[in-house]
């Protein structure tokens, strides 16, 4: 074997995805590879003298056309004439010299000789030439179930029987389908459940008469789920009311579609983090709730090891602000009773998105059935100060911006909500778009949902004026992602490292943005970005390659900085490259770019292109 070039080996070593490779496998194609130097003079030269060569940027900058895409604009470590050697693709490809450097030409037979070493590195190349994410981890993840939608999991159709139907030929039709619950309907709609324990407690142990109607035994108006949420909200729903038994029903038609059951949860559950979640549910003060929160950001830290351990996270710390809130509530009206008003505690940003980290702070707000007098102005005020001072102590820090219901303005009358939004429609200023930003993103936690139902009707049409819709969509991409014209990173300046990338602003946010462009103008209200994309999809506003991709970015950039908050125990966003293997750099690489390709798009159909 040839002497190799120590530089070459720590090039390739590297190099995503070539790092996938042992040392000797290194060695080997190392040794076949050819390296160039290329200046705008003798590059149809070199190409033509390397024919049927994958070609990988040592150093230099270069715009290349070599398939049927636009030119690209590439520097170290990118590829080009990719479709060539895997599909054996006939591209003419045309080249600009931008800044002279070193290619390394890699003969085809090669490559072909790596897949066969390594299949990863095939997959890496495939997803290369179709310019997608390369997802693969995302799609192995063991959390992934998690986010499935709960009518996945239902194996058979429901089981029900009228309203009006005897005990007698519920408990018959029980034993007929061997299930251990039956749904009670009314005219096809959910309106109670009876269970095997019902029928011990309920009928056998007081000899009830088994000719009466179900009615008489089922459990009212049961605690129920809609189709389209994820096991992880069965989960929670289920740990903290409590209930063994969760009827899944269609969220437009409400008719019955499946039941959960413990032993569903127990088959497909594959952590304890539940735990704290059900010890949260059963705190009884705020001294117990506090006690119990404060473990939250040690279970992570000493429980996720892997990228894909961070995928529930988001969810997970959510969902427990969101039962922190509810047991503070209730321990308020304990001591000074119950509400003056119907009213809806809402949510908004990271907690209405289920997107929480250990950086973030409250945002949320109170919306009132009407116009509250005096005194029921001071409970409202009291409420909130005692739930946002509350939440404080049990980690869910103060806003620094005071989005929060302590705050007045943050708590209104439905009528006054839609009036908000009237001026933000009629008159989108930096200011209102800058509060349409944080306040579209929202999700009713406490108290009458209802009142969040009206508003989102009220102000559906509003918002999908053209004007407004241009300036969300011009201010959706401001933000420039971090990569220059060569697909060289741009780092943040001002912090001790040198290399570091503000996830959150350089990224996530600016998926987030973008993404509530089209949920508006399709009228979507739920808040989660994985389930806002999977509704675009359905609705066949992105295609789905566009999902995928988004998708895919979103929860890679969320794994990234989740990682970097738990092991350095910092809550800041600021991700240094020295921390990503060059698999993961090269996905970050591809995600800004298909984040700045998204922008672009958004711009040309909603803004006429001006940014």
């Amino acid at each position: 074997m040839p002497h190799i070039p120590q530089q070459t080996l720590d090039f390739l070593g590297s190099s995503a995805p070539f790092d996938l490779l042992d040392a000797d496998s290194l060695k080997h194609l190392a040794s076949s590879l050819t390296l160039a130097y290329i200046s705008q003079s003798d590059w149809q030269e070199i190409l033509k003298q390397q024919g049927n060569s994958l070609f990988l940027i040592n150093s230099g900058q270069f715009s290349v056309k070599d398939s049927t895409e636009s030119e690209r604009h590439l520097s170290e470590a990118d590829f080009f004439g990719c479709e060539n050697v895997l599909y054996k693709d006939n591209h003419k490809i045309t080249l600009r010299v931008d800044s002279p450097g070193l290619v390394y030409c890699i003969p085809a037979k090669s490559i072909e000789w790596c897949i066969s070493v390594e299949p990863n590195i095939g997959k890496f190349f495939r997803n290369y030439s179709k310019e997608e994410i390369y997802s693969d981890q995302l799609n192995d993840s063991k959390s992934m179930w998690l986010y499935k939608p709960v009518h996945e999991f239902v194996e058979q159709g429901v089981v029900t029987e009228d309203i009006n139907s005897s005990i007698l030929l519920g408990v018959q039709k029980m034993a007929e389908h061997s299930v251990s619950s039956l749904v009670i309907t009314d005219k096809e709609l959910l309106v109670g459940i009876i269970t095997d324990r019902d029928i011990r407690n309920r009928v056998v142990a007081k000899q009830v008469d088994i000719t009466l109607p179900l009615s008489s035994i089922m459990t009212k108006d049961p605690v129920k789920i809609t189709h389209q949420l994820t096991l992880f909200d069965a989960l929670c729903m289920m740990t903290e009311h409590n209930v063994h038994h969760l009827p899944i029903i269609d969220k437009d038609t409400a008719k019955p579609l499946g039941i959960l059951t413990a032993t569903d949860m127990l088959r497909n559950q594959r952590s304890n983090i539940l735990l704290l979640i059900n010890e949260l549910s059963k705190a009884t003060s705020l001294y117990e709730l506090s006690r119990l929160s404060w473990q939250l950001p040690h279970y992570f830290a000493k429980h996720a090891k892997r990228l894909g351990d961070f995928d529930i996270a988001g969810k997970v710390l959510s969902q427990a602000t969101d039962i922190m809130t509810r047991k503070l509530i209730s321990f308020f009206q304990q001591q000074h009773g119950d509400a003056p008003m119907d009213y809806c505690w809402l949510v908004y940003g990271s907690q209405a998105r289920e997107d929480q980290t250990l950086g973030s702070d409250q945002d949320n707000g109170l919306l009132l059935a009407s116009e509250p007098d005096q005194q029921a102005s001071d409970y409202f005020a009291d409420l909130a100060e005692y739930v946002c001072n509350g939440l404080d102590k049990c980690g869910i820090k103060l806003c620094t911006g005071n989005i929060m219901a302590s705050n007045p303005l943050l708590r209104l009358s439905v009528a006054k909500a839609i009036k908000e939004a009237q001026r933000w429609a009629y008159e989108p200023t930096p200011e209102a778009i800058l509060n349409c930003n944080i306040f579209l993103d929202v999700r009713a936690v406490a108290g009458n949902r209802h009142l969040l139902t009206q508003l989102h009707q009220a102000r559906a049409p509003l918002l999908k004026q053209s004007r407004f819709i241009a300036e969300l969509t011009r201010h959706a991409c401001d933000s420039n992602v971090p990569l220059s014209l060569f697909q060289k990173f741009v780092y943040k300046k001002g912090l001790a490292k040198k290399d570091c990338i503000d996830l959150k602003h350089s990224g996530i946010a600016a998926i987030n943005n973008i993404v509530r462009v089209y949920s508006l103008i399709n009228s979507l209200t739920v808040p989660s970005i994985p389930s806002r994309l999977e509704c675009l999809l359905e609705q066949g506003v992105l295609t789905s390659k566009d999902v995928k991709n988004l998708r895919d970015i979103w929860l890679m950039l969320n794994r990234l900085r989740w990682r970097h908050q738990t092991q350095n125990k910092v809550t800041d966003n600021n991700v240094s490259m020295a921390d990503l293997s060059s698999i993961e750099k090269y996905q970050l690489k591809e995600a800004f770019r298909v984040i700045r390709q998204t922008q672009q798009s958004a711009l040309l159909k909603f803004a006429g292109g001006l940014s």
